[in-house]
């Protein structure tokens, strides 16, 4: 999602799915693979130290994204009511004149292989831009390392949710991405389950079970498969930028709340 690069995203989606409204996923007991790494949010104050840390900082984040990240403030993350907050607020701080939180488990956990959900219900406005991806713990120059995003939606095509992976030979800066997009209505309304599957041979890409995104790992090489690494996993609330600033922010919607009830994962046994 965001990559330290002054290219625009070209909005370029696959054929987008229509997905009912359910919520359905990832509370069945499943023998074959086992839980590594959670956080259920049921604390309350600050995120996990233990778990979670902060990008920091106003710079646009190489999409020239309008907010600055802060760290350890309440304002912009917290848990409380058995869920992650990540709020954005229209305020002037340092540069910027919205703050918002970047939460993720670099230096913290990182896993290779396996399957992440995350139940969350998404903020809703022009200008807002939420994500839930991932990239290589080692990371040393993108896209060469990879990046998987799970989940992106921007305020400005509401309830249109996006899957995506970029690697040095198919990303956004050549129009080669591999990419497609689902319609969850209600996905700032309620809570959906977005899971990604990820395998040595291929990524699948879910919401509430209803897989519409699928990456196979067919040329068996790094310039299109850099996914044989351990990766990191990223929260985060953007305002504006290339993509999510596309048509505009609209001051009026703020504050805007991001609230994940938990992430876990999961490896096979």
């Amino acid at each position: 999602m965001k990559i330290k690069t002054q290219h625009i995203f070209p909005i370029i989606f696959g054929a987008a799915c229509i997905l009912s409204v359910t919520n359905c996923a990832s509370n069945k007991p499943d023998p074959n693979r086992k839980l590594i790494w959670n956080d259920e949010f049921n604390t309350k104050g600050l995120p996990d130290s233990s778990k979670w840390n902060y990008d920091v900082g106003g710079h646009g984040f190489g999409n020239e994204e309008s907010q600055f990240y802060t760290k350890d403030r309440l304002e912009n993350a917290r848990v409380e009511n058995g869920n992650l907050v990540i709020e954005a607020r229209k305020e002037n701080w340092e540069q910027s004149k919205y703050t918002s939180a970047r939460l993720l488990t670099r230096g913290k956990f990182s896993f290779q292989y396996g399957t992440v959900e995350v139940r969350a219900k998404l903020p809703k406005g022009r200008g807002t831009w939420p994500a839930i991806w991932m990239m290589s713990e080692n990371m040393k120059k993108w896209p060469d390392d990879g990046e998987l995003d799970i989940m992106e939606h921007v305020g400005y095509n509401q309830g249109y949710i996006h899957a995506s992976v970029h690697t040095k030979k198919y990303n956004h800066i050549q129009g080669t991405q591999k990419t497609d997009t689902i319609l969850v209505n209600d996905a700032s309304e309620k809570f959906h389950v977005y899971k990604a599957d990820w395998t040595p041979e291929k990524i699948e890409v879910y919401v509430d079970d209803k897989k519409y995104f699928t990456y196979i790992n067919k040329e068996k090489n790094n310039e299109a498969w850099p996914f044989d690494r351990p990766y990191y996993i990223i929260l985060n609330l953007a305002v504006g930028g290339f993509w999510g600033g596309k048509e505009g922010i609209d001051d009026g919607i703020f504050p805007q709340k991001y609230y994940i009830d938990y992430v876990r994962v999961y490896q096979n046994k």
